[in-house]
């Protein structure tokens, strides 16, 4: 299998951090690749369409994406309980789980962009709509998270704690803890665990 990758993508790291997770990390070729919203990567855009990693191309040729897709084809490669429950209550709360770390990371990316931009071009009410949904979240996960060590691990945990290094990696001055103590304590769980240590992005960039 070959994987379009970034390391400082934190859809990739919860490919990596499923791979990992599923023992199959190993069997994983990656492929450093940058893509960009103002410039397209053909070489991906010939597998994906939307043009975007990561990417997972598997050993027959064919390809598979966006990460959810790629996460749940790398845990039905794992030997064991699945990070993805099959069917039941456990799976929609864990569903529901990544569902909200996916859709923070989804508002976080869009948030850094806008923030990127000159002070002049940047929309108020975007930016105050992306941080008053992003704390939404958090408080969300914070009401939920005294239930995260009690739970197996599962694939909502990746999310969520994918979603908490990006807004450490590149929002270090959103202080997103103040006020949460058992997210945060969480997420020291999870940062210490060999898969998530194994796929950290490094120094914020």
């Amino acid at each position: 299998m070959r994987l379009f990758w970034s390391r400082l993508s934190p859809f990739v790291r919860k490919v990596m951090v499923v791979a990992h997770e599923a023992g199959v990390a190993d069997r994983i070729e990656l492929e450093d690749t940058l893509v960009a919203m103002s410039e397209i990567n053909g070489r991906v855009l010939a597998l994906n369409p939307l043009g975007q990693i990561p990417t997972l191309v598997l050993d027959d040729g064919d390809s598979l994406h966006d990460s959810r897709v790629i996460c749940e084809y790398l845990d039905g490669l794992r030997k064991g309980e699945r990070l993805v429950p099959p069917s039941g209550p456990a799976r929609w709360e864990a569903l529901t789980r990544a569902a909200l770390g996916d859709g923070l990371l989804d508002v976080l990316i869009l948030w850094r962009q806008e923030r990127l931009k000159p002070a002049e071009r940047q929309t108020g009410a975007w930016l105050e709509t992306f941080a008053a949904k992003t704390a939404a979240v958090l408080d969300r996960l914070e009401a939920r998270a005294p239930a995260f060590g009690i739970l197996p691990f599962d694939i909502g945990h990746v999310a969520v704690g994918c979603a908490l290094g990006y807004l450490d990696f590149r929002f270090g001055d959103l202080d997103w803890r103040a006020g949460r103590p058992a997210l945060a304590a969480w997420h020291l769980t999870f940062e210490a665990r060999p898969s998530a240590i194994a796929t950290h992005p490094g120094e914020p960039a």
